[in-house]
C-alpha cells in the first residue's frame, strides 16, 4: 500500500498549512512565528511541513500569494464583465481589498503583514498593485492616471485600520466619485 498523496490531498495539505500560517503570521508576526507554531496550528508534523515548504520565508511568500494573487482572475473578470462601471469597480474593490482586509483586520500583527511581504518578495506586492491598476483602468475607460489616483486614495482609506463595515462605506463613497452610479448620472 502506497503512502503517496494524490494531487488533491497534497493541495489540501498545502492549503491547510497556508491557512494555519496566515493565522500565525497575523497573530504572532513573522519573526515570532515558528515552524512549530505553524505545524501545531495545521495539526501536522514539522516533517510534513518541510515536505511541502523549504522554510518560513517560503511559507510566508506562499501565504501572501495564495491570499492575494489567487484573487486576480476573479478581479479581472469583474473588471471586464457587463454591468455598470460603478458595480464593476465595487466588485474589484471587494475582491482585491475589502475581503482580504476582512481576513486581517483586528489581528495583532496585521500592520506588519504587508511590510514583511514587501521585504521578502516585493514582486508579489508589485503584481497585486499592477493587477489592481489594470482592473481599475479598464473600468475607467483606460485612464491609467485616474486608476493610480483611485488606488492611492484607496490606500488612504486603510490608514486608520477601519472596521470592514467602515471600509465598505468608504469604498462606496470613493467609487461614486470616480464612476457615479447610473441612476445618479445626468
Amino acid at each position: 500500500m502506497s503512502n503517496k498523496l494524490t494531487q488533491d490531498e497534497a493541495e489540501a495539505r498545502r492549503l491547510k498549512i497556508l491557512t494555519a500560517a496566515r493565522w500565525c503570521f497575523l497573530n504572532f508576526g513573522f519573526s515570532k512565528t515558528s515552524l512549530d507554531d505553524i505545524s501545531k496550528r495545521a495539526n501536522i508534523s514539522r516533517t510534513l511541513l518541510y515536505r511541502t515548504f523549504k522554510d518560513k520565508e517560503d511559507i510566508f511568500t506562499a501565504v501572501f500569494a495564495e491570499w492575494l494573487v489567487s484573487r486576480h482572475p476573479a478581479a479581472k473578470a469583474a473588471a471586464d464583465r457587463d454591468g455598470s462601471p460603478s458595480e464593476r469597480l465595487l466588485d474589484v474593490c471587494r475582491l482585491m481589498v475589502i475581503e482580504p482586509w476582512a481576513d486581517m483586520v483586528g489581528a495583532p500583527m496585521a500592520g506588519e503583514f504587508f511590510d514583511v511581504c514587501e521585504r521578502i518578495d516585493p514582486e508579489i506586492e508589485a503584481l497585486h498593485r499592477r493587477v489592481a491598476s489594470e482592473c481599475v483602468a479598464t473600468i475607467l475607460g483606460g485612464e491609467e492616471a485616474a486608476a493610480e489616483v483611485f488606488l492611492l486614495a484607496l490606500d488612504g482609506l486603510l490608514s486608520d485600520e477601519p472596521t470592514t463595515t467602515v471600509l465598505q462605506q468608504r469604498v462606496q463613497l470613493l467609487a461614486a466619485r470616480f464612476v457615479p452610479p447610473i441612476n445618479k448620472r445626468k
